[in-house]
């Protein structure tokens, strides 16, 4: 099931998301935030494997996407 909200961007680029939408996301939680031309897609850092901070890191150092590795 796909669920559906509007909310607004505001001047310093914030966002908020739907309480009935955040459930599963706990305060302070790190959210990766992923460009996929016109859509962004939010996870949590969980759940990826324990090293993907590094992983991002790494990628982002030596000009890789994360699709290549």
């Amino acid at each position: 099931m796909i669920d559906v909200a509007i909310t607004k961007l505001r001047s310093k680029g914030q966002i908020v998301i739907p309480s009935e939408m955040r459930d599963n996301f706990r305060e302070g939680e790190k959210i990766v935030i992923i460009k996929s031309e016109e859509r962004l897609i939010l996870k949590k850092v969980s759940d990826f494997g324990k090293n993907f901070e590094e992983d991002l890191a790494f990628a982002k150092k030596n000009g890789r996407s994360m699709a290549e590795l």
